[in-house]
């Protein structure tokens, strides 16, 4: 199966297995998208044209660059548990109180702060369960993890010398609304190397819709302020961790070209915009009926992203950033996260779960730290739930999201099994948008 496509005037035809990315004319567009949907040739075409595109389709299948066939399907295995990423709910509780957040506006249920000598054990527990994974990461999340400020810099201190005895490597991530991100906060995080998510929305009215404080009032003001002045310390020096800022768009802000140019012209060259997860019913969850305009949106935005490349002002924009014939590992590329054994949450409780979205959530509770895992068959269905187990295999995008956000997916249709339609209308959309900015850039 290949993937044919046109945007921004070019015809394109994309080979999921490996990656192949074709620029075609319109006599090569037409006579292989009568062999990918298994139509007769289209008569009209000179014999010869017909023969030279015929001949170089041959040669590239012979190549592996198009209609390659996907033998995973027949040999993959899931990996065995062995998580190599944590992410520490080191505070279920937050300053603000974000209309959409899918944690009860930050509260995890008030699950409170996560003491240190938590932390510390689930440190120990992702070292001792990796396995022979070198390389180890740990993500401090919530509610709002600067809340916990100092739990975040004693479990840093208490992570490196652990790892470092037992000859492995480790890696921190914080995501914050940067409301507590001071000058004090930020020294540290820039000092020890942290990867750091700055949440913020985009123009002032879009992001003040939803992240208010506990008054009602918005946080625009402060989180821009504090967030641009930590990006640009970050950016004025090569360094090893990344920054980027990561907003949210709801069906209120189907324009979201214009966050992403607003954010770009405050300087932030590293962006993410995200589609809200949640339930069908809530007023703000993007629906059926705002695909074509959200979709209309993407190439808006792939085009917006090209402009400031072409104007010499690169704005780095996470989902745009593909290497279709490398890229992830096969086990990504067919299980996403890895949520549930590859990447576990743990609560502030220390209780386990399949990643942080479904914490707090009985159903998904896995166990906790002292225990250890007490549900391997909840471990077993996150193993695999892989594209070869779901809707997606027949999907041409399924190697470039690995079936879904599980949370997403649960939250839309009740099962992990089965993908929101609307999310993965948005992820086809995104994909043949990064594709396309690609062949632009080549």
């Amino acid at each position: 199966m290949v993937h044919c496509f046109k945007m921004g005037g070019q015809k394109l035809i994309f080979d999921p297995v490996s990656g192949g990315l074709h620029a075609v004319d319109g006599v090569a567009w037409d006579l292989i998208s009568s062999l990918a949907e298994g139509r007769p040739l289209p008569a009209g075409y000179p014999p010869e044209a017909v023969a030279e595109v015929l001949q170089e389709v041959e040669e590239l299948r012979a190549a592996g660059s198009l209609f390659t066939p996907d033998l995973g399907r027949e040999h993959y295995a899931p990996p065995v548990f062995a998580p190599k990423s944590l992410c520490l709910m080191v505070a279920q509780e937050c300053n603000l109180r974000c209309t959409y957040c899918f944690g009860g506006e930050g509260t995890y249920g008030g699950g409170g702060l996560m003491p240190e000598t938590v932390a510390f054990k689930a440190v120990d527990f992702l070292l001792a369960h990796s396995g022979s994974v070198r390389a180890v990461e740990v993500d401090f999340f919530g509610g709002e993890p600067l809340l916990n400020f100092p739990v975040v810099t004693a479990v840093v201190d208490y992570g490196l010398e652990k790892a470092r005895a037992l000859g492995k490597e480790i890696s921190f991530t914080l995501t914050t609304n940067a409301v507590l991100l001071d000058e004090a906060r930020a020294c540290f995080l820039l000092e020890r190397g942290i990867n750091v998510v700055l949440s913020l929305d985009g123009r002032r009215e879009v992001h003040d819709r939803f992240r208010r404080f506990p008054d009602g009032s918005g946080s625009y003001d402060r989180v821009l302020a504090n967030a641009r002045r930590f990006f640009l310390e970050w950016a004025a020096a090569p360094r090893s961790s990344y920054c980027y800022v990561r907003g949210t768009f709801t069906r209120e802000n189907l324009d979201f070209t214009r966050d992403f140019r607003h954010l770009a012209d405050l300087g932030f060259t590293a962006v993410s915009l995200e589609p809200v997860v949640a339930s069908p019913a809530e007023p703000y969850a993007i629906r059926a009926a705002d695909l074509a305009a959200a979709e209309a949106e993407y190439e808006r935005l792939v085009e917006a992203y090209l402009d400031f490349r072409h104007r010499g002002k690169p704005v780095r924009f996470f989902h745009f950033e593909l290497d279709p014939a490398g890229g992830p590992c096969l086990t990504k590329r067919l299980t996403g996260c890895g949520a549930g054994f590859a990447y576990l949450a743990v609560g502030a409780d220390g209780r386990l779960y399949p990643c942080h979205q479904f914490v707090g959530t009985e159903e998904f509770s896995l166990g906790d730290l002292e225990r250890g895992v007490a549900r391997p068959g909840l471990v077993e269905a996150f193993r695999r739930a892989h594209v070869y187990n779901k809707p997606c295999v027949h999907c041409w995008a399924r190697f470039f999201c690995g079936g879904g956000c599980h949370a997403a997916a649960h939250a839309a249709t009740g099962s992990i099994l089965k993908p929101s339609e609307i999310g993965c209308a948005l992820m086809r959309k995104r994909l043949e948008c990064a594709l396309y900015a690609l062949a632009a850039s080549a």
